[in-house]
């Protein structure tokens, strides 16, 4: 069975690729170390490669590599002819107080991005002091304005999320996804209610971390461990403990012509019903994301995953 080309965005008439780009190390000098293992071209490199295999979701955030992330996407989406969807987020900044520091950072990532309008707007986190309400009400209203298609949240728990659903009905407004962490080795959606909460409402998930920092890949072993930030992050030990898994995912992978062990860890996320974003510096990297679409792991295959990964759980 094929994936399909597209899936709604949600209960909105927006249509996404199965899979998509998340942005996040796109000019990000701090945790991904861009201007020194990877420039600009890379990047630019990722995005067309992406755009060639069908991938049409890229996400952002105002946030990423300080505002670095959105004018890459908005340079390449306006030297593209393919339509894609983007998607951006609003980070509540403990001082931004007034429903105007929403609209602000609009305009602000719009521009970054070369666009009047935004597909999908997300509130990057829900936190204090303003109400998760608060900043929930202002986004539906961006919405009505139409400067924005579709409203979203990211990291919200399932109350959150329902307590989002619930008021953005009011205003005739579907809430159309909850980016959150998920991941093989990170499936606490699955446990905390959040993903049953996606499926009952008809919210997608949105999975960042698909592939939990390149953990996922099989290119880090004991001997070869990340390095910088996530050097810290990642035991040895742990790398010896998920061996057993990504030789799983290798041995899975080889039944469905030669995948690799990150592709299907991708297609697991996305038989879950979920949209992963995994990064993509390089054309390398874009190319190998979309090889995990067009085809489909089986129940067995995805039960097996489920059990070797089980003892593995991060928190």
């Amino acid at each position: 069975m094929n994936s399909p080309a597209t899936v709604p965005l949600g209960r909105t008439n927006i249509l996404i690729s199965p899979l998509g780009i998340g942005t996040w190390a796109w000019g990000d000098r701090f945790f991904w170390n861009y201007g020194r293992d990877y420039h600009a071209d890379d990047v630019r490199s990722a995005f067309a490669t992406a755009v060639a295999e069908g991938i049409t979701f890229f996400d952002t955030a105002e946030v990423y590599g300080m505002g670095r992330a959105e004018r890459f996407l908005g340079e390449m989406v306006a030297q593209s002819e393919q339509p894609v969807v983007i998607a951006t987020k609003f980070f509540p900044f403990p001082w931004r107080l007034r429903r105007a520091a929403m609209r602000r950072a609009l305009k602000l990532s719009l521009k970054r991005l070369g666009l009047e309008s935004v597909d999908l707007y997300q509130i990057h986190f829900p936190w204090p002091p303003r109400s998760t309400d608060f900043w929930v009400s202002a986004l539906g209203e961006l919405v009505a304005e139409g400067l924005v298609r579709a409203a979203g949240v990211s990291n919200y728990n399932a109350e959150q999320m329902r307590r989002a659903h619930a008021l953005l009905q009011t205003k005739g407004v579907p809430l159309a996804s909850n980016q959150v962490h998920y991941s093989l080795l990170h499936r606490a959606p699955e446990r905390n209610g959040v993903l049953n909460a996606c499926r009952e409402l008809g919210i997608t998930l949105i999975a960042y971390s698909p592939l939990e920092m390149g953990l996922l890949t099989g290119k880090y072993t004991p001997e070869n461990p990340p390095g910088g930030v996530r050097n810290r992050r990642y035991s040895r030990a742990y790398l010896a403990r998920i061996r057993p898994l990504i030789g799983l995912l290798r041995e899975i992978g080889q039944a469905h012509g030669g995948k690799t062990p990150a592709q299907v860890a991708l297609n697991w996320a996305i038989c879950k019903g979920t949209v992963p974003i995994p990064g993509a510096k390089n054309a390398r990297q874009a190319q190998s994301n979309a090889g995990a679409l067009g085809w489909r792991l089986s129940d067995d295959e995805i039960a097996a995953l489920d059990a070797a990964s089980e003892p593995l759980q991060r928190p």
